[in-house]
C-alpha cells in the first residue's frame, strides 16, 4: 500500500493538517509528535510510512520537509511519560506539535487527521473534524510525512543523549528495546533518561 492524498481529498474546502509519533515503544528517551500540512503541489516524492524507509532516505526527505511544509514538533520527556503513562504522554505531544504549529504559521487547521485509533485532544474552536486513521502512515501522505518528521526529530534527540550517555549505545537503538540496549542496562544500570515505568530489565 502506497499513501495517496485520498483522504486528505475528500475535504477539498478545509485547510487539512495531519500527525504522527515517534517513540511510543522505547525504554528510554520522549515520545515526539509532529503536526505537518502538506502542499499538494510542492512535496518530496517518495514519501512513505517512516519506518518503511532508509535511513538515508528518510533523512533526505526529512530534510526537504523543513523547507517545503508546514510543521510543528511536540515533546514529552520520559519523567511526565513516567508520570502519566506512555498513552497520554503521546496525547499530549501531539497535542504540542499541533499548538505549535498554529504559533509558529499563524495557522487554524480545520480537519486533523491522527495516525492510530484514538482522538488525542479536544477540539480547539476551528476545528471542524479530528479523524483517527488506523494505519494513517501507509494511506496518508500527510501522516506519512508528519511521521518522517517525529521519527528523524526523535532520532536527533536520541544522538545528543548518546553524547550524554555513552554507556547506552542511544544512538544505535534509539532507546528501543534492543538485544544491545538490555545488555548495556544489565551492564550499566538505567541512567536518567530511561523510562523508569516501563520494564527495562
Amino acid at each position: 500500500m502506497q499513501p495517496s492524498f485520498l483522504i486528505e481529498n475528500t475535504y477539498p474546502n478545509l485547510l487539512v493538517a495531519s500527525i504522527d509519533e515517534a517513540g511510543r515503544g522505547p525504554l528510554a528517551g520522549p515520545v515526539v509528535a509532529a503536526c505537518v500540512i502538506l502542499d499538494k503541489e510542492d512535496f518530496p516524492s517518495g514519501i512513505n510510512d517512516s519506518k518503511k524507509l532508509s535511513k538515508t532516505t528518510r533523512k533526505k526527505i526529512f530534510l526537504e520537509l523543513k523547507t517545503k511544509t508546514k510543521f510543528g514538533i511536540g515533546i514529552v520527556d520520559e519523567k511526565i511519560i513516567d508520570e502519566i503513562n506512555i498513552l497520554e504522554a503521546t496525547k499530549l505531544a501531539m497535542l504540542h506539535a499541533y499548538l505549535d504549529l498554529r504559533e509558529k504559521y499563524l495557522v487554524k487547521p480545520q480537519v486533523i487527521l491522527v495516525d492510530g485509533n484514538v482522538v488525542p485532544f479536544a477540539k480547539q474552536d476551528e476545528i471542524n473534524e479530528i479523524l483517527p486513521v488506523v494505519k494513517g502512515d501507509q494511506k496518508s501522505l500527510s501522516i506519512a510525512a508528519a511521521s518522517i518528521l517525529a521519527k528523524e526529530t526523535r532520532d536527533q534527540i536520541m544522538n545528543e543523549l548518546d553524547k550524554k550517555y555513552p554507556l547506552f549505545g542511544f544512538a544505535k537503538h534509539a532507546g528501543y528495546p534492543t538485544k544491545l540496549h538490555r545488555e548495556m542496562i544489565s551492564k550499566n544500570g538505567l541512567c536518567e533518561v530511561h523510562r523508569k515505568s516501563f520494564s527495562c530489565k
